[in-house]
């Protein structure tokens, strides 16, 4: 009798952890479609995806497609060959959203600068999360949980679509290529806590492959931040628009590459950027025209100045300003030191510069007088 009693404990044992273990999965796979939905939700008025699988621990989206709002210069916000995140399922049972992990791979994500300055991403699905986290909350009526907190964001295999809109309409673009990316500790929607960013990539230009590198951590809600921008070996063309057109210049550049270090601290809307530019390799077109200039230098003087350096100088620059302040134009701001400090970096003298202004004088005499003369 011993025996067949143990077996029925034992059977009855297993029945028991049978049992539990079938609820542990019924509410883990409830908690997934939760989750599931949630995404749904999130992507159904902004684009799609060509499939979702709900894993044990993961949802996977493959093809995912976010649609752009009005005016903005590309037809998607964001294209991603596959998306994976990795949820914490226990903090669904006390009314939070953690993610501990968001995987993006192959994707194409679009940039906008606008004509104050400000950078724009992603802004349908800002507004959506936003709009869901004002709905009525309670039992059964299917609000997410206001706080959501996200670890960690990788972005891999992938370009960033820059559009800016500071510099010209229609905008100027530049593609950062081979591009990764990291974004930690993101909370939402207050936005106050650091977040930790890293960005690298290529940019690619008609002569010259060059590299780029950002990162620092950024307090999204107020703006306080303190980062770091590096460029090596870009395209002094690539740039131009930034750096040398909107400063006074004429002539037209043939060569050259660009490396920036660039060190950004933000403290109650104040702005300290202590920066150094180094030009190498810097050819000019030469000139007959007297009026043409470079960094408001004429050319002529430019071109004879930078051939006793082979094209290579440095400029050291701070940006400084109140970010609240209508007045502050930071492109300004960039261009007017770069200008500045190139005179000075390429010692061209004062004489020069006068012979250069003499010049120039006699070059719109012989205009007007050629206006008048037919």
């Amino acid at each position: 009798m011993a025996r067949p009693l143990r077996s029925r404990i034992v059977i009855g044992v297993a029945i028991v952890v049978a049992v539990l273990v079938l609820a542990a999965l019924g509410a883990l796979f409830a908690l997934q479609r939760q989750v599931k939905n949630e995404v749904v939700a999130v992507l159904g008025p902004l684009g799609s995806a060509e499939r979702i699988d709900v894993g044990l621990t993961s949802i996977a989206l493959t093809n995912v497609r976010l649609k752009a709002p009005p005016n903005w210069p590309a037809p998607d916000a964001l294209r991603a060959e596959h998306i994976t995140i990795t949820p914490d399922l226990r903090a669904l049972f006390s009314h939070r959203v953690h993610i501990r992990d968001v995987t993006v791979s192959g994707f194409d994500l679009t940039v906008l600068r606008t004509p104050g300055g400000s950078l724009q991403l992603l802004p349908n699905l800002r507004q959506t999360v936003s709009s869901r986290d004002g709905a009525p909350t309670g039992a059964g009526s299917g609000a997410p949980p206001a706080d959501k907190l996200i670890d960690h964001i990788a972005l891999r295999n992938g370009a960033f679509e820059f559009y800016d809109r500071s510099i010209s309409d229609p905008p100027y673009h530049v593609t950062v290529s081979d591009a990764n990316a990291s974004v930690d500790h993101l909370r939402l929607p207050a936005l106050n806590d650091p977040t930790q960013v890293s960005v690298t990539g290529t940019l690619r230009g008609p002569s010259h492959t060059g590299h780029v590198a950002f990162g620092g951590w950024i307090r999204i809600a107020s703006r306080d931040s303190q980062t770091t921008t590096t460029l090596r070996n870009v395209d002094v063309s690539t740039l131009d628009p930034y750096l040398l057109k909107k400063a006074a210049t004429k002539a037209r550049i043939t060569g050259g590459t660009i490396d920036l270090d660039l060190e950004t601290t933000v403290q109650n809307y104040q702005l300290h950027a202590p920066g150094t530019l180094t030009l190498h390799g810097l050819a000019l077109e030469p000139t007959s025209n007297p009026l043409d200039t470079f960094m408001s230098i004429p050319t002529r003087a430019a071109i004879a100045a930078l051939k006793t350096r082979n094209g290579d100088l440095t400029l050291h620059f701070t940006l400084e300003g109140n970010l609240r302040d209508p007045k502050f134009e930071l492109n300004d701001r960039l261009f007017t030191q770069i200008r500045t400090g190139f005179a000075k970096a390429l010692g061209v003298s004062a004489e020069d510069v006068v012979k250069g202004a003499g010049e120039t004088a006699k070059g719109i005499g012989d205009a007007l007088r050629n206006l008048f003369s037919h």
